[in-house]
């Protein structure tokens, strides 16, 4: 039976996300405020969190991000109280798999979690991934670049997997926004652009001229672990 956690302060909407998940057979546990969400996301280790951005004692966005520095895979929706309120970009650098605004459709948010938790159970085929110098543990979250560390966001440590575990295939843009981001709406794909910049930037030996992380025009991206070889001179 798989663990939903709910971190919500209001009682009324926590009520109404037990009513929700347990006839589907979920296991719930509430939790009225950040700091009791974090303890209790600590003590049970859900399979996946769902969480109000306002929040006495600690808010949404810090829960977030120390749920994420914790744990890379377990799952974390984003309940807000309007879309104006959402920073979709801020959201994704912070770990969120996805976000729900309130009022929300109890269908769609039971089927985005359901979709996520799917995304969530594909086996993890790369724990530890070797190329050009560079060492990455994705367990410990961990990035080395010539034995020094280098800093990812969560979001890019999410990207990384994913292309580690797709190497030498070509991944659309709007591939990449629906597997790894998980907004199917996404407004633009400049936000992979972006971060495959910033991949570039901090492990390619040269971002200008990259060998690792590899457009395909007109397609998308491909990621390989080979490096060119040096044509002889005649």
């Amino acid at each position: 039976m798989e663990k939903i956690l709910i971190v919500e302060d209001d009682r009324a909407t926590r009520k109404a996300l037990q009513q929700l998940f347990e006839p589907e057979g979920y296991l719930v546990e509430a939790a009225e405020d950040g700091a009791r969400g974090l303890a209790a996301f600590r003590a049970s280790r859900p399979n996946f969190v769902i969480l109000d951005l306002r929040m006495p004692k600690i808010g949404g966005q810090d829960v977030c991000r120390l749920i994420r520095k914790e744990s890379e895979e377990v799952p974390i929706l984003i309940l807000s109280g309007s879309a104006a309120e959402v920073d979709r970009v801020l959201l994704l650098e912070l770990g969120a798999d996805d976000y729900v605004t309130k009022p929300f459709s109890p269908k769609e948010l039971l089927a985005r979690v359901r979709a996520v938790l799917r995304r969530a159970r594909r086996p993890a085929a790369v724990e530890q991934l070797y190329f050009s110098g560079i060492a990455v543990d994705f367990l410990k979250m961990e990035v080395l670049r010539d034995e020094r560390p280098v800093g990812l966001t969560p979001q890019e440590f999410k990207l990384l997997k994913y292309f580690s575990q797709n190497q030498d295939r070509v991944v659309s843009r709007d591939q990449l926004l629906n597997d790894v981001w998980g907004y199917n709406s996404y407004p633009s794909t400049r936000t992979v652009d972006s971060h495959i910049l910033t991949l570039r930037q901090k492990l390619e030996k040269d971002p200008a001229n990259p060998v690792h992380f590899l457009t395909v025009h007109n397609v998308g991206y491909k990621f390989t672990i080979a490096e060119p070889r040096c044509s002889k001179s005649a």
